[in-house]
């Protein structure tokens, strides 16, 4: 059986940048006020694997509380896994200890959902974009200011700012123009990999698609490598390469963008896609509407077997005693469920 973190297809021929292997970060419980234990844990991420190619964008989707962020921050290392390998290119990030993992850093950023408090309201947007440059320097050698003034003015034009607002501060800025301030901040290192957290949620419904497009823009001109997690499943649609569909710490679902919004195979995924608005108003008039019922489990108490099948309207007696494998069901097409296989077995019928 092919390995999950390691997708079929004419695609793989392409570079791995980032390897994702069993990724799992459980919180611990705890309880007493002076002698502490753990009594559980939360499993915000539960056995992950993908990989994510040079160059490509993999969305990620899911409802609030699925591990969706707690999974970026642990590719990047600012939330250590409790088990997992990561690997940037040939470097194992979660065996390094921090002053390795420093080296690595201008090789990897992130872009948070929050563009205002991502900012220090102190500093001028000079100042915000700089400090990366002034806390890792350019390799060996200590950038000049007019050298970073210079290279923060280029970033600012990069992101469609003008680059006489550099002595300006974040609270004169728009919330669609302050995350450009971020994102050009995560480009002055010249990363590889960029970690987009919801970048574009708090955003009002007509800045979205700029901010979106300047990432595919970037990415054309750059050769940036994204992992761009969001709620919006159109935008996710618009930007990615590949689409990862995550519940409740693990992935649901894993495979090409328009192969997964025409054809998803796990009954989750359908849910979800049922949902999107088809943009024809007779076909969004006539088509079914797929309502989940019950609510979302605990991440502390993850239901036995399949963690969907409390709310899966196909669910049977082995859903909810044996643990689905993650597997290929067409080439470069991963599902975790029983009835998942290339007939669409796992698929709603439609009334």
């Amino acid at each position: 059986m092919p390995d999950p973190a390691t997708p079929c297809g004419a695609d793989n021929r392409k570079e791995i940048l980032v390897r994702v292997k069993g990724l799992k970060k459980h919180f611990p419980i705890l309880r007493g006020l002076i002698w502490q234990r753990q009594v559980g844990a939360v499993k915000a991420v539960d056995d992950v694997s993908f990989d994510i190619r040079r160059g490509e964008t993999l969305g990620v989707v899911g409802e609030s509380g699925c591990g969706k962020s707690t999974t970026g921050r642990a590719i990047l290392q600012l939330q250590r896994p409790s088990a997992g390998k990561i690997f940037l290119g040939d470097q194992e990030l979660t065996a390094l200890g921090e002053p390795e993992l420093r080296k690595l850093r201008p090789r990897m950023q992130m872009i948070f959902q929050d563009s205002y408090d991502s900012l220090n309201p102190r500093q001028s947007v000079g100042q915000i974009i700089a400090e990366p440059m002034v806390i890792h320097g350019d390799q060996n050698r200590t950038l000049s200011r007019q050298h970073m003034r210079n290279r923060v003015a280029e970033l600012l034009d990069l992101v469609g700012l003008n680059p006489n607002h550099i002595s300006r501060f974040s609270h004169e800025f728009s919330g669609g123009q302050r995350q450009r301030i971020n994102i050009a901040r995560a480009l002055s290192l010249n990363p590889e990999f960029i970690v987009c957290d919801e970048p574009i949620s708090a955003l009002d419904v007509s800045i979205q698609a700029q901010v979106v497009n300047l990432f595919k823009d970037l990415q054309r001109r750059l050769g940036l490598t994204y992992l761009f997690i969001a709620h919006d499943l159109s935008m996710v649609q618009h930007i990615s390469d590949r689409v990862a569909v995550m519940y409740l710490g693990r992935i649901m679902e894993l495979a090409d963008r328009d192969e997964l919004f025409d054809a998803p195979l796990h009954p989750y995924t359908q849910c979800l896609m049922s949902a999107v608005p088809i943009p024809d108003p007779k076909k969004e008039r006539n088509r079914r509407r797929i309502t989940l019922t019950g609510e979302v489990p605990s991440p502390a108490h993850p239901p036995r077997g399949c963690v969907f099948h409390t709310r899966c309207p196909l669910a049977e007696d082995i859903c909810s005693d044996k643990t689905p494998a993650y597997r290929e069901i067409l080439p470069d097409h991963f599902a975790a469920c029983h009835f998942a296989d290339d007939k669409g077995g796992s698929r709603i019928q439609e009334p």
